[in-house]
């Protein structure tokens, strides 16, 4: 960081500029990370509702692809840059306003994920055994969200509805043996639970063809690898009609022939090759679910494309055919979730932006999945937070160039009310988890309750006080 040349004017040693970053995930720790390489004066105030950091890097990605979480390396020293400040266990829009963080901060930007899912429409969608794919990745993760889930194993078929990563990686750990699992960071709930698994044929179903699936082809290819697992896709699923092949000459469209390749390989697959099957359904939709008291069936819709290439859509036959299942997770895409006093688009379920700046006043900014929507990967994000910054940046002569007093008045407002924990707190639980891993053979293992984070953090700050 270099400081201004005039010490009152914004962003200078003496007026530095105060940014609160709601959310910690990818990118937020993007965001804050591209206001300490600016050339001016920052201090930033990232705020999680969660008493710990990182997003879906912690409560996100796979158990068995530590590799992915390494990012989190790079967060831990932008935490530890001078002029950060961690305060968890805050919600916005309930601890404190958005015109609060307005008042004590220049700039403010939502970095805070598209937290819920979106919905199938159907009838009985919400019967026993119906799940999103969000509670199951965050059951196995240690969410503290999804703590309390439970999930009916006992079934020996699972219908997965989409065709993207997160489809892949509930199918992968469905599939995976226990003994692969165990010396992962999972947790350990969730692995005693899959222990007791009786699953064996996964459905996972797309409305469109090979050619438009959404996986990235070296999670896809996975999934063809794992031990005792068979993947099984239809001939007929993979005769393409001319856009679709049309696509797949695109050069820029290298993931999705990948895929196809991929998936022409199993085609000669036999269902009788293993113990646990991963059955491909292209151009298909589900129309109804059933069941008596929980869910026992599905009843799927087959399509037709039509459209250019890149611009096609299933259209239902109105052909249709039940496929028994006893557990179901749908996995179709993400949405922001509103806030008070922020501009939100409901169609497309995030802040409405442009260039990442919200509404025409300066000083509310977004970032990430709550900007774009659900796309990319991990790393996409950066790119993304830093554009958000540079609108920040060029609106710099155009926000209230008055000191703010940032994080100090915070922690005024929020006294008396919720325990804030700093970064050197999330540092006491990550020993912590680490030590309990150390036990079992693991990385570590999550604390899953907040309770029990707040109480270890807790300790810790009574013991300062005291001594």
């Amino acid at each position: 960081m270099s400081s201004g040349t005039d010490a009152g004017s914004l962003g200078s040693a003496g007026n530095p500029l105060r940014v609160a970053i709601v959310g910690s995930g990818p990118s937020g720790f993007y965001a804050a990370e591209a206001l300490f390489k600016s050339p001016v004066t920052v201090r930033v105030d990232m705020i999680e509702r969660l008493p710990v950091p990182f997003g879906l890097v912690r409560h996100g990605v796979a158990p068995d692809h530590p590799r992915l979480k390494q990012p989190v390396l790079v967060y831990d020293k932008i935490a530890r840059s001078p002029g950060f400040t961690f305060l968890g266990n805050v919600t916005v829009g309930r601890d404190i306003s958005v015109p609060q963080l307005q008042a004590t901060h220049h700039a403010v930007i939502f970095a805070c994920g598209a937290e819920s899912d979106r919905r199938l429409g159907l009838p009985n969608e919400d019967l026993p055994g119906s799940h999103t794919a969000t509670e199951f990745v965050g059951w196995y993760n240690a969410h503290p969200d999804y703590r309390e889930r439970s999930f009916d194993l006992g079934a020996e078929a699972a219908v997965i509805i989409g065709q993207g990563n997160v489809a892949v990686d509930v199918a992968r750990i469905l599939c995976k043996s226990v003994d692969e699992l165990r010396t992962t960071d999972i947790a350990e709930h969730a692995l005693n639970a899959l222990a007791a698994s009786r699953i064996r044929d996964i459905h996972i179903i797309g409305r469109r063809g090979p050619a438009q699936a959404s996986f990235t082809f070296k999670e896809l290819r996975e999934l063809g690898e794992l031990p005792g697992c068979v993947t099984l896709v239809s001939r007929s699923d993979l005769d393409l009609q001319p856009a679709c092949v049309a696509e797949l000459d695109d050069r820029n469209n290298f993931n999705a022939a990948k895929n196809v390749e991929i998936l022409r390989s199993w085609a000669t697959h036999s269902a009788t090759m293993a113990d646990k099957r991963i059955w491909f359904h292209f151009q298909q939709s589900p129309v109804a679910m059933a069941g008596t008291g929980r869910l026992e069936r599905i009843t799927l819709e087959r399509n037709c494309l039509t459209g250019p290439p890149f611009g096609q859509s299933a259209k239902g036959t109105g052909a249709t055919f039940d496929l028994g299942c006893g557990l179901l997770f749908r996995s179709i895409g993400y949405r922001g979730l509103p806030l008070p006093g922020v501009p939100f688009d409901s169609l497309k379920g995030v802040f409405s932006n442009t260039a990442g700046r919200i509404g025409d006043k300066p000083g509310l900014y977004a970032a990430g999945w709550i900007k774009r929507g659900p796309s990319g990967i991990i790393g996409t994000n950066r790119a993304d937070a830093v554009a958000t910054v540079q609108s920040l940046l060029a609106d710099l002569p155009l926000l209230d160039a008055r000191p703010k007093p940032g994080a100090e008045s915070l922690h005024a407002a929020l006294a008396g009310g919720s325990q804030v924990l700093a970064y050197d707190d999330w540092r006491r639980i990550d020993a912590e988890e680490q030590r309990l891993g150390l036990v079992l053979g693991k990385p570590r293992e999550k604390m899953t309750r907040v309770r029990d984070m707040l109480a270890l953090a807790g300790s810790k700050q009574e013991s300062c006080h005291d001594g």
